[in-house]
């Protein structure tokens, strides 16, 4: 958020690691690219939990799928269970958005973008928000021989929390 802006994408379906996946997707096609073209890295910080778990192999498959086609090397840092309140966007977006949607009965899709936009703070936060209606299955399970190739590059510390989703090269 350096440069005090977010986008945010909205679902309609479940929270599945395709979900989050595309969720990424939609930003790095729709304001990524623009804002970082010579980009050669992406930092992510995720929680340990739900759709984007640093346990799931169906996350990193996904990941490693989504960093082949943008071409762009993914870094993942999980925070540890119960620590994502640490997360700065927790602190520079969510309380905003949150009080952006307080006291609306939120109808429809539309108004609940609508809100999120509507999100600033005195220092000029600007949010973008885009809604994916797509119906994700919950479920899905990795490649059979996922475990064996995957090609994600554990750190040495914290492996499990920290690692990258690297291009294979063409």
């Amino acid at each position: 958020m350096i440069k005090n802006q977010a986008y945010v994408n909205i679902g309609t379906s479940k929270d599945t690691s395709e979900f989050a996946c595309d969720s990424l997707r939609q930003w790095w096609y729709n304001q990524g690219i623009c804002d970082y073209p010579n980009a050669t890295s992406i930092l992510i910080l995720c929680d340990s939990g739900g759709s984007n778990s640093y346990r799931h192999y169906i996350f990193k498959e996904d990941l490693e799928k989504l960093a082949n086609e943008i071409r762009v090397e993914i870094r993942i840092a999980h925070y540890p269970s119960y620590a994502s309140k640490w997360n700065p966007i927790e602190h520079r977006l969510f309380c905003h958005i949150t009080r952006s949607l307080k006291g609306v009965i939120l109808k429809s899709y539309d108004i609940v973008k609508e809100l999120i936009e509507s999100t600033t703070t005195k220092t000029g936060l600007r949010v973008k928000a885009n809604i994916i209606k797509k119906v994700y299955k919950t479920g899905k399970k990795y490649a059979v021989n996922y475990k064996k190739e995957m090609q994600i590059k554990f750190d040495e510390k914290l492996g499990k929390w920290n690692y990258r989703a690297v291009p294979i090269k063409a």
